[in-house]
């Protein structure tokens, strides 16, 4: 078995970071945290997660993160399943995040795309399925 553990992302502001994803993982706890010098550079970091996901946060970002609408090398975006989307951006919404962009109409799944402090593209899919092939499908 195989799965993703975790993602370590590099943030420039690590409280406003942490903020989304507190608001969109409000069941996630800061698991550690610590200081640490990374190439000659300070810089503190947190895992913020449950027992078997996180994400590595650190504070040592500089510049702007790939154009999105670009075509540059570099994440595109990642996803998470939830059994609750309108839950997950009530939450965000509420906490004045705005939806970048709504996914595709598919009979199988409703998912939404939202925009962190840093950048970062994430998106946020529910499943109405619970068929591999259906959910997978484009319709």
């Amino acid at each position: 078995m195989m799965y993703l553990e975790h993602l370590n992302l590099v943030v420039k502001d690590l409280k406003k970071s942490l903020n989304f994803y507190q608001i969109a993982f409000p069941h996630w706890k800061i698991r550690a945290e610590g200081d640490s010098d990374w190439y000659g550079k300070a810089r503190h970091w947190l895992h913020f997660g449950d027992d078997y996901h996180y994400l590595a946060l650190s504070d040592h970002g500089e510049g702007l993160n790939r154009d999105l609408a670009g075509h540059s090398i570099g994440l595109a975006h990642f996803c998470y399943v939830t059994n609750n989307l309108e839950a997950v951006v009530n939450r965000l919404t509420a906490a004045g995040y705005e939806i970048a962009s709504n996914g595709a109409e598919n009979k199988f799944r409703k998912n939404v795309y939202f925009i962190d402090p840093d950048g970062f593209e994430i998106e946020f899919v529910e499943y109405l399925s619970d068929v591999p092939a259906e959910r997978n499908s484009d319709n």
